[in-house]
């Protein structure tokens, strides 16, 4: 399933969210619950709980039924918190 997700993703997804800069990732499935991270643009946009409804999630249900839910990934990814630690231990 998860080439699946990925696959529309990435072919019906994507184009429609590239109109504003940004894209969307699949960051893991639990339970028939997908996870997805907004990213570029939309990654920081206060409407990307409506994208995820409106966009995402409709697309990702109606191409793949065995999808129970999709939710909004808002994690702050490791490589990001080390970059963050490491400029904050520089200013010391």
């Amino acid at each position: 399933m998860e080439a699946k997700i990925t696959a529309v993703l990435k072919e019906q997804v994507d184009p429609v969210l590239s109109t504003h800069f940004g894209g969307a990732v699949l960051t893991g499935i639990e339970d028939g619950t997908v996870y997805v991270k907004l990213t570029g643009q939309c990654a920081s946009c206060p409407s990307a709980g409506e994208t995820l409804e409106s966009v995402v999630k409709e697309i990702l249900m109606a191409e793949i039924p065995e999808i129970k839910d999709v939710k909004l990934d808002q994690t702050v990814s490791e490589d990001l918190l080390e970059m963050a630690r490491k400029l904050l231990n520089k200013e010391k």
